[in-house]
């Protein structure tokens, strides 16, 4: 009786740190996409003209690769 009462514990246990990890992980992912939206926006910030005309371009050539 104990060492089933033990096993379902430890069994409860895994689980909570497993969701800790993911949720661990998960913030690590918010905080990787922050920073490179973050990047993103200070290079958009420094070089707009060129920014507009490689979003143009990329434009183009996916609208092309979708369209045939």
């Amino acid at each position: 009786m104990d060492k089933d009462i033990i096993d379902s514990l430890n069994n409860e246990l895994e689980d909570v740190i497993e969701e800790g990890r993911d949720y661990l992980d998960e913030a690590d992912l918010k905080e990787k996409f922050n920073e490179a939206k973050t990047d993103a926006e200070l290079l958009i910030r420094k070089h707009p003209i060129q920014s507009v005309l490689v979003g143009a371009v990329a434009g183009y050539v996916l609208g092309k690769l979708f369209r045939s």
